[in-house]
Order: structure tokens, then C-alpha cells, then sequence
């Protein structure tokens, strides 16, 4: 992407001129100026010297009366769904230039282009090509905030041939988190981490950070390829502001520590004289592995980082804010150590989450997952905005069936209170039933008042839901009886999960763990098993649950036995699904032994 086009040439423009004028703007280039009749072209020798030939010459520097148009040349074949939009206003909000393109097409990816220019330079793709053309051709010169907005081709070594857009609607695909702040204040990193690194930080210092006129944020942006919001407006009046970085991991830590030093520093010169710990700020939903079993994890990075480590409390979430405050204190390099195992624990968290639910998603086939409400719309890790949310109460009470999965910016159980269930894709499912045991204590609030609660979730995910009885006046634990298909199931056990952690039944430490039961036919318990115990064990390594089939049990009068899964609750939806697929391979192979073959005898029946 580093030869340009030179465009509006003079007939009387020679290869001599454009030396002159690339050696008067110290721009480099790797060649010879190839000079034709009306334009010519060049290459440089990086993208960077390209991009400052356009900011600086284009439409701004006359060539014997005329002014030169430059841009990168782009071969026809390559003019396909990428275009170059530049010259857009600094302080832009990015929701107002979504906004516009989105009026053109689908946009598959919109990234910031760093440059020494006071306005804003982006790199869109489009779905089709005709919505690129379309773009080229009204918003080539449309003038914004006394802005002329500059568009450009620019190659697409990708191109194929069109299709119908991704979706079929005009709009932007998921592909982000919701961004507050504007084009000219940061960069959009071409590779950056799905989890963000949010941190809090006390209102006196907001402006410090900030700098004359955005220019040191501008500056720590640009140093560490980070898009950085300062959300200046939430909580009026509070003492501490969050600050979202969006980068890689490592752009994310850079930008951390410059934070801490522009503060440092602003203390000392105000002399403010209390200490400013580092407080990041993670989803409820992996603070207990970033703990990990008996604070062991916690303990380790503030063993190796010399830091002192506390966590906010349960009791401080709530159904808009379902993130936990975790206060690092020490000096800022050992900080700084601190948050990159901290965030190393929390993307590994998050990570493992997002393969769990990929492979859920694909074992129950037609599970519409975004209907259940428990994933976000956007980019993994990040929700909708909190307009898209129903006011509080819409839902006739429900809201306690909540079940915190992933990190989001808005109310991430209100869109599971409208959630229906989607009918399966393949037929009608089998109905399954799962025995899963809850803490005795517990009962109560599964049950709710005069039974409300547990009609209400019974209705919610179309299952038949039970409580049984006691085993004894000591039980500690008791089994809810699940009854229905696959997609039900998921729903009805996600609530019980959250419903469970909502009520401190477990521990601010501790991970949602229970036991499932089910029953499987005696004779596919040896297939479940696998020789020598291997398919088990791969079941146990892909799901992260704990599987057992107890040796030496008596079948039940069905020619049952028990298989025993324990783990959090992706862990248990990933092994029920594998078992019940490892079952459904077993009934087909039935099936075609059962099937006459043509021209013989029938099979004979099965030995028991």
C-alpha cells in the first residue's frame, strides 16, 4: 500500500518537480516518479512516508497553478470493499462516524490510522462492493464541520467476488465494544485483547490525564497504539472516573503505567499527600479464578510482585454494575507487575469461557444463544449499551433468575428476562433429564415464595422442574429434577448456577460448582468410559469437568446407570452434551443393526 497516485498534474510537471517538492517536505521515496500526461506515480519506501505524502500534499501544495490530488494507487482488480476515509474532524465522536457509514452498507471493520495530522485518518471495509462505491461517491468532498472529508481506495489483496452482505441489512456486524470517545483522541489497534483493561482513578487527577486540550492523552495513545475513553460523565459527582484502554495486552500495561505516573506526578505537584493505589476493575465472573483455590493465585502475584491486594466485596454488586474493585498498593513498577498478572488471569478466564461457549453453541444444534440473553451482541467481552435494556421491574419480578457469564457494560441479565426459547433446528429434540444437586440450604430460594420462583423458571426455559425429597433429616445436599430438551436444560440449570451465587450460597472466593447425574443405558456406559478409560479422560480435558461412572453399579429397572459430572456450569453443559452425543451415536448404530438387510435374514436380537 506504499505507491501513490498523483493526481491533477500540469502538462508542464516534470520528474524534476516532484523531487523538489517530495526533498522541500522531507518526504522519502524508493523510486523513480513516473510522470504521464495529467498524473504520474511513485512509490515510497513505507506506509508511513505514504500516508504523510497524502496528509501533507494532498489538495495543499500547487504544481504550476494546479493543485496535486494524492492518493495511493490502487489497481482496478484490488478496488474491491476497503476505502481510506481521511480528514475527519478531531474531535469526532466514533458513534457519529459509525453512524454515517453505516447509512452506505454493513461495515466489517473500521480501524484508526495513526499520522502526525491533526484530523483523523480510518481504514473501512465493506461487505460489498457497491456499498464502497456508493461511499466513494458521497462522501468524496462532503464537508463536516467545515471538514472536507477525503476518500480513497486502497488495495485489497483479499478481494473476491461479491456477495450479498453479511446479515442482509444494512449496519455495522458486531465488532466492538461501545466506544465513547472520538477518533483524533486514539487509535483503534489492529490486534488488540477482547477484554479491555479498566481502571479507576480519582476525579482530581481526570484532568491531568487528559492534558491541555486532549494532548497528553493524544500522546499516550499514540505511544502505546491504545484507544483510550475517559468516561468523564458516568457518576456525577463521584470520587473516582473509570478509564476503558482498549490495545493488546502489553499496549494496555504501557498505558496503565503512564496513568500511574501522570498522577504520581500531578500528587507531588499539588501535594497531595494520600497514597494512590492502582484499582482495575474485572467482571464479577472471573474474580474467583483470578483468586483461584484458597487465594492461592492471588497470593502468588503478591508474593512475586511485592504488592498488597484486596478485592470489593460481593455485597458491593449490582444489577448495573457487576464488576468487583480490585486495589493494588505498592510502588508503580511493582504495580505495574501486578496488573499484567492480574489481566493475564482474567483474559485466561475469559478466554476459557468463549472456547466453552463456541463448542456449546455447536453441540446443540439451532440454540440460539444470543436469545438466552447470556452473551454479549458485540465483540466477546463486551455488551450492549444499557438503551437497549427494558427499565427496571418490566419483567413482573423476575429478575433474580440472573446469571452473570460475561463481561458487559449494561445490565447483562435484563436481556435474558425476554428471552424465549428458539425451536430447535433439526425436528423436535429428545427430552432429557438431569439430576442436579443444590445446597440443602438452597431450597428456599429455588422454590421462592409460595412456589413462584420455581413456576416462573419451570415457564422461562420450558422445562419440567422439581425439587425431591430429603434422604434424611441431616441431608446437606438436594436433587432438582430437570426435565426437558436440550436448549431447556441449558437455560434451567444457568439460573439455578446464578440464582445460587446471587443468594451467597458460595463464597466471594469460591466458583458455582454442582453435581449433575445422568442416567445412561448399562450397555453405552463402557463407550462413555472409552478403552482403558480414554474416552473419559479426553471428556475430562475438553470440558475441564470432573466425569465419573461408578464402578460395580446395579442397573435400575430401566437398564440405567449413573454418570456423575461436577464442575461450574459450562464445564457440566459441555459434558452432558458430549455424553448425550456419545448416547445419540449409540442409537443410531441401533438403529442400522435393527434395519433388514435386502435379500437376508433378519438381524438377531441383542444378548443381554
Amino acid at each position: 500500500m506504499n505507491k501513490l497516485y498523483i493526481g491533477n498534474v500540469s502538462a508542464e510537471a516534470s520528474e524534476e518537480d516532484f523531487e523538489s517538492i517530495f526533498e522541500q517536505w522531507k518526504i522519502p521515496h524508493s523510486g523513480p516518479f513516473l510522470v504521464k500526461s495529467g498524473y504520474a506515480f511513485v512509490d515510497c519506501p513505507d506506509e508511513k512516508a505514504a500516508m504523510r505524502a497524502i496528509d501533507v500534499l494532498s489538495g495543499k501544495v500547487e504544481l504550476h497553478g494546479k493543485l496535486l490530488e494524492v492518493e495511493h494507487s490502487v489497481p482496478k482488480r484490488q478496488r474491491s470493499c476497503k476505502l481510506q476515509i481521511r480528514n475527519i474532524p478531531p474531535h469526532m465522536q466514533w458513534e457519529v462516524l459509525d453512524s454515517m457509514l453505516a447509512q452506505y452498507g454493513t461495515v466489517e471493520s473500521c480501524e484508526q490510522v495513526n499520522t502526525d495530522t491533526e484530523t483523523a485518518v480510518v481504514n473501512v471495509r465493506y461487505a460489498a462492493k457497491d456499498q464502497a462505491r456508493l461511499v466513494m461517491e458521497k462522501l468524496n468532498g462532503y464537508m463536516m464541520e467545515n471538514y472536507a472529508l477525503k476518500v480513497s481506495y486502497i488495495p485489497d489483496e483479499t478481494a473476491a467476488p461479491e456477495g450479498p452482505g453479511v446479515g442482509g441489512r444494512r449496519g455495522f456486524n458486531a465488532r466492538g465494544p461501545p466506544r465513547s470517545g472520538s477518533p483524533g483522541m486514539g487509535a483503534r489497534p489492529k490486534v488488540q485483547s477482547d477484554i479491555p483493561l479498566r481502571v479507576l482513578v480519582p476525579t482530581q487527577f481526570v484532568g491531568a490525564i487528559i492534558g491541555k486540550e486532549g494532548a497528553t492523552i493524544r500522546n499516550i495513545t499514540k505511544q502505546t497504539h491504545s484507544k483510550i475513553d475517559i468516561h468523564r460523565k458516568e457518576n456525577a459527582g463521584a470520587a473516582e472516573k473509570p478509564i476503558t484502554i482498549h490495545s493488546t495486552p502489553e499496549g494496555c500495561s504501557k498505558a496503565c503505567t503512564t496513568i500511574m505516573e501522570i498522577m504520581q506526578k500531578e500528587a507531588l505537584d499539588t501535594k497531595f499527600t494520600e497514597e494512590i493505589p492502582l484499582k482495575i476493575l474485572a467482571h464479577n465472573n472471573f474474580v474467583g479464578r483470578l483468586i483461584g483455590k484458597e487465594g492461592r493465585n492471588l497470593k502468588k502475584i503478591e508474593q512475586d510482585t511485592g504488592t498488597k491486594i484486596t478485592i470489593s466485596p460481593l455485597q458491593d454488586l449490582t444489577l448495573y454494575n457487576p464488576e468487583r474493585t480490585i486495589t493494588v498498593k505498592g510502588s508503580i513498577e511493582a504495580c505495574s507487575r501486578a496488573e499484567e498478572e492480574v489481566m493475564k488471569k482474567v483474559r485466561e478466564a475469559y478466554e476459557s469461557d468463549m472456547a466453552a461457549m463456541n463448542l456449546q453453541s455447536n453441540l446443540i444444534p439451532g440454540l440460539n444463544l444470543n436469545a438466552l440473553g447470556l452473551f454479549p451482541s458485540g465483540t466477546p467481552g463486551m455488551g450492549p449499551s444499557m438503551s437497549n435494556f427494558p427499565p427496571s421491574g418490566a419483567h413482573g419480578g423476575c429478575s433474580s433468575f440472573g446469571c452473570s457469564l460475561y463481561a458487559t457494560e449494561g445490565p447483562f441479565w435484563a436481556s435474558m428476562l425476554s428471552a424465549s426459547s428458539q425451536p430447535l433446528a433439526q425436528g423436535q429434540p429428545e427430552s432429557e433429564t438431569v439430576h442436579l444437586f443444590i445446597p440443602a440450604l438452597a431450597v428456599g430460594a429455588i422454590i421462592g415464595k409460595q412456589g413462584q420462583h420455581i413456576k416462573q423458571l419451570s415457564h422461562f426455559a420450558g422445562a419440567s422442574i422439581k425439587i425431591a425429597p430429603a434422604e434424611g433429616m441431616d441431608a446437606k445436599q438436594r436433587m432438582v429434577i430437570i426435565v426437558g430438551p436440550p436448549e431447556a436444560q441449558f437455560k434451567a440449570q444457568c439460573r439455578i448456577f446464578g440464582k445460587l451465587k446471587e443468594e451467597n450460597f458460595f463464597g466471594p472466593k469460591e466458583e458455582v460448582k454442582l453435581e449433575a447425574h445422568i442416567k445412561v443405558p448399562s450397555f453405552a456406559a463402557g463407550r462413555v468410559i472409552g478403552k482403558g478409560g480414554k474416552t473419559v479422560n479426553e471428556l475430562q480435558n475438553l470440558t475441564c469437568a470432573e466425569v465419573v461412572v461408578p464402578r460395580d453399579q446395579t442397573p435400575d429397572e430401566n437398564d440405567q446407570v449413573i454418570v456423575k459430572i461436577s464442575g461450574h456450569f459450562f464445564a457440566c453443559q459441555l459434558a452432558q452434551r458430549k455424553i448425550q452425543e456419545i448416547l445419540a451415536q449409540v442409537r443410531r448404530q441401533q438403529q442400522q443393526q435393527l434395519k433388514p438387510q435386502p435379500g437376508g435374514q433378519p438381524p438377531m436380537p441383542r444378548r443381554k
